[in-house]
């Protein structure tokens, strides 16, 4: 399963916007329009100076893949590109199971770094002795750092944001995608819980879901009352 997260975090394509893509209202001529927003998504409409085109909501620009990017979270070395709305899913997969490996070998290799220290014999060469304490070292530093990525993700999906929406959350308190943390939930790992745990999707969840194709995202039914206040 890691090995499947990975590739599939790599090999698919975070997500860049359509050429064709305007800021239009419903209502109007669609007929060369392209994609559509609704008002309050046209609100959020930007300009990308870099691409000179029209950006939807939540877009960011990559100055390293030198293009905007849908529900960009960040530009990862590890997995040679981006992290966006179409392998948000995947990296964090990835990033679970890589925690869970490297967990499970500093597990298993605990009781051998105990006995280095203690007063008895120890089976196995200098080398060995050696190779185990590092091994278990460098899982237990990974295992650690990872958690501490995992533990962050969980909370960005849980509002319903991403890394670098995180910052423009602190000047916007009523987050406007914040729709309660399953739905936040499911509108990253899809409502069919057969498919959590796996790099894919349930058909049903492509069909049906726009978010999970990052150009359209459902909004806080009370959104407007909130305003008002």
């Amino acid at each position: 399963m890691l090995v499947w997260s990975y590739f599939t975090t790599i090999l698919t394509d975070p997500g860049g916007v359509p050429q064709t893509w305007r800021p239009i209202t419903v209502g109007t001529d669609q007929s060369t329009a392209g994609l559509v927003l609704n008002k309050d998504q046209m609100q959020k409409a930007r300009f990308c100076r870099k691409c000179n085109q029209f950006k939807p909501p939540r877009s960011h620009h990559c100055s390293v893949c030198r293009r905007c990017i849908l529900k960009m979270d960040h530009h990862c070395v590890w997995v040679v590109n981006c992290v966006g709305a179409l392998n948000y899913k995947y990296f964090l997969l990835f990033l679970f199971y890589t925690f869970l490996e490297t967990a499970l070998v500093t597990v298993s290799l605990l009781r051998l770094f105990i006995a280095f220290f203690g007063d008895g014999e120890i089976d196995g060469t200098a080398g060995d002795l050696v190779a185990t304490f590092i091994a278990f070292v460098l899982n237990l530093s990974f295992a650690l750092s990872l958690l501490g990525f995992v533990i962050l993700h969980i909370s960005l999906v849980l509002a319903n944001t991403t890394t670098i929406e995180a910052y423009e959350k602190k000047t916007d308190p009523r987050w406007r995608y914040d729709l309660g943390r399953m739905r936040n939930f499911e509108q990253v790992f899809g409502t069919d819980k057969r498919y959590w745990l796996i790099p894919a999707y349930a058909a049903e969840d492509l069909k049906h879901m726009p978010a999970l194709h990052g150009l359209e995202y459902p909004i806080r039914p009370n959104l407007d009352e909130l305003q008002e206040l």
